[in-house]
Parts: C-alpha cells; structure tokens; sequence
C-alpha cells in the first residue's frame, strides 16, 4: 500500500531522488536533508504506515535490526562514537511527516547534546497506577 500524496512513499520507491545508503525490498535508508548530525539517516518502509501503531507486525519487526546495522556502519565509517535510534509518534510527539519513519543519528565525541530530557520524579502510587492503565490498554 502506498499514499500517492505522500512523499516519504514517494523517496521510499525512488520517484523523487534521495542520497540512499541502503535499500532491500520493504525499506530504503536515506540521508536525512535536515541532519541532526553528519551522517543522520532516515529508515524508510516502501509501504506507507501513518506511524508505528499501523505498522505490519513483519515490517516493524525489521526496523530495529536495520537501524543497529546502519548505526553500527556510521560508527565503522564515520567514527562516530556512538547513535540515537529515534522515532515520533504524532504531532505532538514531534512527528512532521506522517509515513512510520526512524531516524538514526550519529553520535560524535564533543558534539552537540540532543535527544535528551532532565529526569523527572514519580512516587510507587503513581508508578503502580500509571502501570496499570497501560496494562489495561495492551
């Protein structure tokens, strides 16, 4: 399934030009054009997924597999000292394209910090209660 309007499908299926890094028959792997860092790379179904929550079991299962072979090359290659694995799920979440995407962003040794938070608090009740609304949901 694909979304003609869409233009991660569009990437993804080579209809518009990309710096593709690695491409098998369910993803394509490109060179994000607002990297993050140098190297930051974008996983790309071929089929369109609004987000992780529609995404084909199959499918999702090889997203994080690929994104440990394309960090691992950027650590290889690029010598970054480490990476990120990030993905948004709604706006509000950061989301701006609404095709499932992960990014993969190098990590290097005195770079910029991001993809970090400053650790909240929460007591055993409202651990405990937070819990068991998500174990209602599952």
């Amino acid at each position: 399934m694909r979304d003609g309007n869409c233009i991660f499908c569009k990437i993804a299926n080579g209809e518009i030009p990309s710096a593709t890094v690695f491409e098998d028959e369910d993803f394509r792997v490109i060179l994000d054009l607002g990297p993050a860092s140098k190297g930051h790379a974008l996983i790309l179904p071929k089929h369109h997924f609004k987000d992780l929550c529609e995404a084909d079991p199959a499918v999702a299962a090889k997203i994080l597999p690929l994104a440990g072979k394309v960090g691992q090359a950027m650590i290889k290659e690029l010598r970054a000292s480490g990476f990120n694995v990030v993905q948004n799920n709604g706006a509000s979440a950061g989301q701006t394209v609404f095709h499932l995407h992960v990014h993969v962003i190098p990590r290097y040794d005195g770079g910029p910090l991001m993809v970090s938070w400053v650790p909240g608090g929460a007591t055993a009740e409202e651990l405990a209660e937070t819990a068991e609304a998500i174990r209602r949901g599952i």
